[in-house]
């Protein structure tokens, strides 16, 4: 007999299959959070270049909004990720 029996061994394959996914979708919502900061840093330098200044409010005001969206794109992967250990 082997170490792992099939059935067992075809669960253990499906969580693995499974939170890869979720690796790669956790991949991807990161790439896009750092890519809009890096745009959003771009279009403020671009900004300043040309003549155009931010307040400080507005300043603390974009960087807030930043933060807050890179939370809730990191609080909707964390349930996901651990259903995907869990199951």
């Amino acid at each position: 007999m082997t170490m792992y029996e099939t059935p067992d061994l075809h669960k253990r394959v499906a969580r693995y299959e499974a939170a890869l996914d979720e690796l790669r979708a956790a991949h991807q919502d990161i790439r896009n959070v750092l890519s809009d900061q890096v745009l959003y840093d771009r279009w403020q330098q671009i900004g300043i270049e040309l003549g155009f200044a931010m307040t400080a409010a507005q300043q603390a005001s974009g960087a807030a909004t930043a933060q807050q969206h890179e939370l809730n794109g990191m609080n909707q992967q964390i349930p996901q990720m651990s259903e995907a250990w869990a199951g």
